[in-house]
């Protein structure tokens, strides 16, 4: 899950996907990142800890990093909050092998023949205010739970 600072919607959608994944009894590696270095070794902005908090969701010891080269390796998918962040990930992609496993998590919301790309980006709440986060949360717990189920459906 990688936003810009790994503060906000990042730390939201790594905790939403394991609690997501942990439904269907399945184990993947989930983790979040920023492209930008601004909160290294901070925890995520109180505001994503409260609401998390409000829907039984503890966030709070998780730490803020950088996404690096070894992620495209590591990870199967690199979940891209909007459009700006999957372009930075596609540009910093240390090979064109990993450019299939970059998504961009509003892709699972595209009709079937790819044609609706309204919507595509989950909103920075980073300048807004709590109900903001409400429902960046929201978005990202629809997010999640569908991509949950069709990860679980592929197998991978």
């Amino acid at each position: 899950m990688v936003c810009l600072g790994n503060i906000c919607r990042s730390p939201i959608a790594e905790g939403l996907m394991i609690e997501e994944l942990n439904k269907y009894n399945i184990y993947f590696q989930v983790d979040s990142a920023g492209t930008g270095g601004w909160h290294v070794g901070s925890a995520p902005d109180k505001r994503s800890i409260k609401v998390a908090n409000e829907n039984g969701l503890d966030i709070s010891k998780q730490k803020c990093r950088t996404i690096e080269s070894a992620d495209y390796e590591e990870f199967d998918y690199l979940f891209a909050m909007d459009t700006s962040i999957y372009q930075t990930l596609q540009e910093r992609s240390p090979n064109p092998e990993y450019l299939g496993k970059i998504k961009l998590i509003c892709d699972i919301n595209e009709t079937y023949d790819g044609s609706n790309k309204e919507n595509m980006d989950v909103p920075d709440p980073y300048t807004g205010d709590l109900n903001d986060f409400r429902i960046v949360y929201r978005m990202l717990d629809n997010l999640c739970e569908k991509w949950a189920r069709k990860l679980v459906s592929i197998g991978k």
